[in-house]
């Protein structure tokens, strides 16, 4: 929520604050927030017109308060919001959001707090915006993204039919400001047993307790044969799936419970309750407004929250902060146990660890045999770079085929420039038809919630910004008039030229054709960059290229060539992908990944048993740029999603190669015909 908002909601809300505990001094994304916010911490007696801020109901907070009621200042109360991290605030993770509340907070019903004064108030009738909540309920949901989301959603949960019991920790400020206390967990555990004779009855642990942090209410006395403590880190969606029943004090999960569908029984008074969507065996009179599920959320995870994007470092939206916890996430889920990598080129090693080894370190491994030894006797899977891939994978371990992502960066991976995006891929590899990928599978799927909108919206950026896999080259000079057809050159040793480009394997049997077939056109040829660099295979002699071409255009920007022509003729090139991106007609060879699908005009050997969905450009988009590959921010050094690589090669800051990589780089230009050894 701006501040503008929060100030017209609550009237003058002061914007220099005085604290008088050590977090609002030692937590810098706080700090953060809270100045992006707008407003000014310092330390000190309030001022006239200065505020005080305290976090919560914390034991600290007392300071403030003490200091606020002798100086006659108002209090600003600053929790976490309810999209939080991957764990808890006390194992050191920053939040993503606060509520900022000049009136209360959330979880004490003994005064309304800023939530309960929007939900008592606001029409909560806006189309747009109630739209936006459905889907954000949906994308959490389909993300599987909680408070917390140190979960495994691959752990299988609990078989279904059971009621479940949420625990909290002991001496929450939630349970106590709603008047709950140790009782209150007993009669609630006794209810969901009186209520449901004969059904099993789960207690699902609070990640904290879990964690071994703060102790919970329940424990293994309370396990009478029916009724059984859950610690599994299952995902919260699929719990609630399987259950026939939730009971709850104040817990978020009782929240969540809503929005899978539930309407939970509810001992404490939480935000939540009190507007027809909950059991409440201890209402708050003044709640009296019936709400939908979609409206209670707009003003929890939109209206009422300050988010922030921690790779940019400005506030955003909730649909932002959204993308960035499920970048982190889904690092966190795919790398929590580690790698074993093989095959790996020594300069690779660093950027691969940045992006793969936030969790776990990688271990790197020259011999596919010991690599394959060391994941089983870890329990890790390999990860491998997939043209360096061996032929006998071992069958009994997971392996993650890698490769540079289609916004690669500001220069060349033959200069040692590192990738901003990679791929993962559990079945193959995007580049091979010859066997089924994750992204055949991602492309053949249904959008997402939210989806469509989000990838309408990094195609009009693309298309505005002008970007591409590599982003170099100049302008393109005056073409000649007529129906332009480029065909962009290719390293004919690549892997994809190998396995999808069919008969037509060389530039010049691609300019061949293309010229049989469009004798009256102007063809454009453009050599790929490591080919004019003399890294690779693939070059043309001028002259015979022109005997086929009207045109040879080197070290030219591709995005300027392709919305210069008409058209566009390739083996397998990701050119022809960027031009489906700006329009214009493609007509493929070979085999590449967005052949097959209907967009393309395709002369080659497309697996069409595996490609029969017919995706529009847009669903392509999402599946090849959003959900199929990485990304990583190089300033920050986070995970990221793709709209903050966009920004980074648009308008920067990148960070440059350090002085050996750059010298590196110059070597292997003198060496060019020993590039095996550094591929």
């Amino acid at each position: 929520m701006r501040a503008q908002d929060r100030d017209d909601a609550a009237g003058a809300v002061p914007r220099r604050l005085c604290y008088y505990n050590g977090g609002f001094l030692t937590e810098r994304r706080l700090r953060e927030i809270l100045r992006a916010a707008g407003y000014e911490l310092r330390f000190g007696r309030p001022q006239a017109g200065d505020g005080v801020a305290v976090w919560g109901q914390s034991p600290y907070a007392k300071r403030g308060e003490a200091m606020a009621a002798r100086y006659g200042a108002p209090i600003i109360r600053v929790e976490d919001a309810f999209l939080r991290s991957i764990r808890p605030g006390r194992q050191g993770e920053a939040p993503l959001g606060l509520l900022i509340d000049p009136m209360g907070v959330h979880f004490d019903p003994r005064q309304p707090s800023l939530i309960e004064h929007l939900l008592r108030t606001e029409p909560l009738d806006d189309t747009a915006l109630l739209n936006r909540a459905r889907t954000g309920i949906a994308r959490l949901k389909a993300l599987e993204l909680s408070k917390y989301n140190a979960f495994d959603p691959l752990r299988p949960p609990p078989e279904p039919g059971y009621v479940l019991v949420v625990d909290q920790t002991r001496g929450d400020a939630s349970v106590t400001a709603s008047g709950a206390a140790e009782n209150t967990f007993r009669e609630m555990l006794a209810y969901a047993e009186i209520e449901h004779p004969g059904a099993r009855i789960l207690i699902k642990t609070h990640p904290e307790t879990q964690a071994g942090l703060r102790a919970g209410y329940y424990g293994a006395e309370q396990c009478n044969g029916r009724a059984e403590l859950y610690a599994e880190p299952v995902s919260p969606w699929q719990l609630l799936d399987g259950a026939i029943a939730v009971y709850t004090v104040s817990s978020q999960l009782g929240f969540e419970a809503i929005l899978a569908g539930h309407k939970p029984r509810v001992f404490g008074q939480p935000f939540y309750a009190g507007w027809g969507l909950t059991q409440d065996e201890n209402p708050v009179a003044r709640r009296e407004r019936v709400l939908t599920r979609a409206q209670l959320f707009a003003v929890s995870h939109i209206l009422a929250p300050t988010w922030f994007d921690p790779c940019r470092e400005r506030l955003c939206s909730f649909e932002e902060a959204v993308d960035q916890l499920g970048a982190e996430v889904r690092t966190f889920r795919e790398d929590r146990y580690g790698h074993v990598a093989v095959g790996m080129r020594a300069w690779k090693r660093k950027p691969l660890q940045q992006v793969f080894g936030r969790e776990t370190p990688l271990q790197f491994q020259t011999n596919p045999e010991r690599a394959a030894q060391i994941a089983r006797e870890t329990d890790r899977d390999l990860l491998v770079w997939a043209s360096n891939a061996p032929d006998d994978l071992p069958e009994d371990l997971v392996v993650r085929r890698v490769e540079d992502g289609f916004l690669r960066s500001r220069g060349l991976g033959a200069d040692l420039i590192p990738p901003l995006s990679l791929v993962t891929d559990l079945q193959g590899i995007y580049y091979d038809p010859t066997a089924p990928s994750d992204l055949e599978d991602i492309i053949a799927q249904d959008l997402p919630p939210g989806g469509r909108m989000r990838a309408e919206r990094l195609l009009d950026a693309l298309r505005v910004r002008g970007l591409s896999k590599y982003n170099i080259g100049a302008e393109p000079p005056a073409l000649p008039e007529g129906h332009r057809i480029l065909v962009p050159g290719q390293v004919e040793d690549d892997a994809s030229i190998r396995l999808g480009a069919g008969e037509i394997c060389t530039n010049h049997a691609l300019l061949e054709a293309c010229r049989r077939q469009n004798p009256e056109a102007i063809i454009i040829f453009k050599p790929h960059p490591d080919v004019e660099a003399g890294l690779r295979p693939g070059a043309i002699p001028e002259a015979e290229a022109l005997a086929l071409a009207d045109l040879v255009v080197q070290k030219t920007d591709p995005i300027g060539l392709i919305e210069a022509v008409d058209e566009v003729w390739t083996m397998t090139s990701l050119l022809g992908f960027e031009a489906l991106l700006r329009g214009k007609p493609v007509t493929c060879t070979g085999a590449p990944f967005y052949a097959g699908w209907g967009l393309t005009r395709d002369l080659g050997p497309v697996p069409d048993q595996r490609r029969q969905a017919r995706p529009d450009l847009v669903h392509l988009v999402h599946a090849v740029l959003i959900a199929y590959p990485r990304y990583f921010d190089p300033v920050t050094r986070r995970p990221c999603p793709p709209e903050v690589v966009l920004d980074r090669l648009s308008e920067g800051p990148i960070p440059r190669p350090g002085p050996a990589t750059r010298m590196l780089a110059k070597l292997q230009g003198l060496f060019a015909g020993y590039a095996h050894l550094w591929r």
